[in-house]
């Protein structure tokens, strides 16, 4: 999605979430203004759940909280529960560290990183490992990321994906409405569309699952 894993809806996972200035960094100017982000999440036709993020500016940094919340059902029976919850914070353009927390279907996965001189050092559910030092989580929100080594926020593995500005397009938001956006694809391990509104805050996301259904956000 992805904040969270946004490419699997399994048993295993379901994903892989400011008042910046024409001068203030890219982080900081991806930021929205009323420091919240809320997407209603669908998987196909149905509302699955919901993708909270809030940004709070903390000295000279930035600090972006997520709240993810997702079930799915066959009838009234709940078959695929999902919660994921992060911190992360960045020093202006630099990614600082992340700390996650995911549960699926019972089954509990947590990832730290934190930026140092040699690299990033990821330590997940797989083990651990030394990132580039530019590297930075997919959490989709900040497009600057996009042109460095991306890391999965919840197995806290490199990814092997590739980022590419799409141009001019228009998003439909959960009230539908449509609104002007620019378009970006992440391709690779990921199959991802992501949008941004004129001043550069996420506005939606639409992803291919595992299972060939397709996972939409909404911008409440």
């Amino acid at each position: 999605m992805t904040p969270p894993d946004l490419m699997t809806l399994s048993r295993r996972s379901l994903l892989a979430a400011g008042l910046g200035t024409l001068a203030a960094p890219a982080a900081f100017a991806a930021a929205p203004a009323n420091g919240r982000l809320a997407f209603a999440v669908y998987r196909g036709k149905d509302k699955v759940g919901e993708h909270v993020m809030r940004f709070t500016r903390t000295g000279g940094g930035l600090s972006v909280s997520t709240e993810v919340e997702m079930r799915v059902k066959l009838g009234p029976v709940p078959v695929f529960r999902y919660a994921h919850t992060a911190t992360e914070r960045w020093r202006g353009d630099d990614f600082a560290s992340l700390a996650t927390r995911t549960e699926t279907n019972g089954k509990v996965e947590q990832v730290r990183a934190e930026a140092a001189a040699g690299g990033v050092a990821i330590e997940g559910p797989g083990g651990r490992l030394t990132a580039p030092a530019s590297a930075a989580p997919l959490t989709h929100w900040n497009t600057a990321a996009f042109n460095r080594p991306l890391f999965n926020p919840q197995l806290g593995k490199l990814m092997r994906i590739r980022a590419a500005r799409a141009g001019q397009d228009s998003v439909q938001l959960a009230n539908g409405q449509s609104l002007p956006a620019t378009r970006w694809t992440l391709r690779g391990e990921a199959e991802i569309d992501n949008w941004y509104d004129s001043s550069g805050a996420w506005a939606g996301l639409r992803g291919k699952l595992e299972d060939g259904s397709t996972m939409v956000y909404r911008r409440l």
